[in-house]
């Protein structure tokens, strides 16, 4: 990869897996693929190595932090599980979606993976990459995207490095993600109720059908999760949204009809637009452009996504 230094960048074998799981058994950090985006990680139950995190990114302290886990059995160890949780485990694990669960008390867990609260985000993901890795170090990994705080997610390795640099131990190249939008994050409350945190590749309707017609959904207004500051995966110039033709000065990002400069899907395909979208804002990012519009993409099914993320990168 010509952006990047080889001595940061590994191949996902069996080496490289060996390599990065020997990092994060020593405090480090590893860009990690998922399939949802490159998440920066380092083992959650060690407060030096979880601020390593925060200092590489950026990030401010009270924005909870997602523990990636092997497995539901996992899990357990560290959250408590009613039958709700077990049902969406169920039904979307491993996969692309992320619990906020009350905290188990004896949780060997770092305190800042929760930000003070008494709840903890936890998701199984299924890319091999990192269950290799979740495997092989034998840790709970907290791994937010693998960018500085607020920017625009990254989709490959390339973009991990182009926003983080030296700023990361090592980064494990995995390709291109798949679904390139984050986790959908739901809240599940004590009260019996639910709240849907941060819309993503799985949506409230599929979380609502499992959940059973009896369940309540609640609102959300305070930050409890990744991904809910009013302003986030900024591209670092001014963004125009439902831009039907690109004025002075603009780089145009496309859907279905409107073309642009690049397009999200040609076609129209909501679930290739969420692959594509955060590629298209680096692009964007990139370009000689002073700012950036991007088509109206339409709000149902995983386009509820994608603009959600189009919302805070234009805030």
């Amino acid at each position: 990869m010509e952006p990047t230094k080889p001595s940061k960048v590994h191949l996902p074998d069996n080496q490289g897996i060996e390599h990065a799981a020997q990092v994060i058994a020593d405090g480090g950090t590893v860009a990690v693929p998922t399939e949802t985006v490159y998440g920066l990680a380092a083992r959650a139950d060690q407060d030096e190595a979880v601020a390593g995190i925060y200092r590489a990114k950026g990030r401010p302290d009270f924005n909870p932090l997602i523990v990636h886990v092997p497995d539901v059995t996992a899990a357990q160890q560290y959250a408590l599980f009613d039958g709700r949780a077990l049902a969406l485990a169920e039904a979307f694990w491993p996969g692309a979606l992320t619990m906020v669960l009350p905290r188990r008390s004896d949780a060997r867990l770092a305190a800042a993976v929760s930000a003070g609260l008494p709840t903890v985000a936890l998701r199984c993901p299924a890319h091999p990459v990192m269950q290799a890795l979740l495997k092989t170090c034998g840790l709970p990994l907290a791994a937010p995207s693998a960018n500085r705080s607020g920017g625009v997610s990254p989709t490959s390795a390339v973009h991990v490095w182009a926003s983080l640099g030296e700023r990361v131990d090592v980064i494990l190249d995995g390709g291109e993600t798949e679904r390139g939008i984050e986790s959908t994050i739901v809240g599940l409350r004590e009260d019996g109720t639910w709240s849907l945190l941060r819309p993503g590749p799985i949506t409230g309707e599929e979380i609502a059908m499992v959940l059973g017609k009896g369940s309540t959904a609640a609102q959300s207004t305070r930050i409890e999760a990744p991904g809910q500051m009013t302003s986030h995966y900024a591209p670092g110039k001014p963004v125009r949204l439902n831009a039907e033709a690109a004025r002075d000065g603009e780089f145009l990002i496309g859907f279905g009809a409107i073309a642009g400069h690049v397009s999200l899907s040609a076609t129209g395909d909501l679930a290739q637009a969420a692959a594509r979208l955060y590629a298209c804002l680096h692009l964007g990012a990139e370009a000689v452009e002073k700012a950036i519009a991007v088509a109206p993409v339409p709000d149902e099914g995983i386009g509820a996504a994608i603009n959600d993320r189009l919302r805070r990168a234009a805030a």
